[in-house]
């Protein structure tokens, strides 16, 4: 595919995509993350469609006047110079604001028709670290054993769309029960993936266990 040699191309790519993209960007800020769009792709495809049902919608309600705006008064296409605020301006318009308020008025139509809330963090994995505090962390591996460490400052976990891993800045001696023993000597860390247990849970410091000085 080569580049827009001329301006009339480049206005033409722009009037293709530009609409569709405000208006996916914000749709999505809105909405939130969906499966079906994970694929660039895909959302490039939606893109387009939208700035095509845009276009159509300016195309009919202001036609006549953006060509006159754009012809200019000498008959050719020097409307983009001979008034290039005005151009600006309705360019804004045309490619941000409308597409920006189509995009916020389907989001609220769509969400008065859900009864179910929409929260922008994409996993419920998300929503439990989202400002996690320090803590116990403990898992039950698919095996049956488990695994813990102590959730800090130096800890870390994943978020979306990447999969569901864990790090824990330390270990622990974990009992058949899921109990937290001792500080395994000389840990560097824990790292967990979200695909190997089948239990997550967090555990407040000082219940069960108190937090220890080597993880304050």
């Amino acid at each position: 595919m080569q580049a827009p040699a001329t301006v009339v191309q480049l206005v033409l790519l722009v009037l293709l995509v530009l609409p569709g993209v405000t208006y996916q960007f914000v749709r999505e800020r809105r909405r939130g993350p969906v499966p079906g769009e994970r694929d660039l792709g895909e959302r490039v495809l939606r893109a387009i469609v939208a700035s095509i049902a845009l276009d159509a919608l300016y195309a009919v309600v202001a036609g006549p006047a953006l060509v006159r705006l754009a012809r200019g008064a000498g008959g050719g296409w020097d409307g983009f110079v001979d008034r290039p605020r005005v151009v600006g301006f309705v360019a804004v318009v045309l490619f941000l604001v409308v597409p920006a308020m189509a995009a916020v008025t389907v989001s609220l139509v769509d969400r008065q028709r859900r009864k179910a809330r929409f929260l922008r963090t994409p996993s419920a994995w998300d929503h439990a670290f989202r400002d996690r505090e320090p803590c116990f962390v403990r898992v039950r591996l698919k095996d049956g054993n488990w695994a813990g460490g102590w959730y800090g400052n130096r800890s870390y976990a994943s978020s979306y769309p990447h999969p569901a891993e864990l790090y824990l800045e330390s270990a622990r001696v974990m009992g058949a029960d899921g109990a937290f023993g001792v500080r395994v000597r000389g840990t560097a860390g824990l790292r967990l993936r979200a695909e190997d247990f089948d239990v997550l849970e967090f555990v407040e410091p000082g219940e069960p266990v108190t937090v220890p000085e080597e993880e304050r």
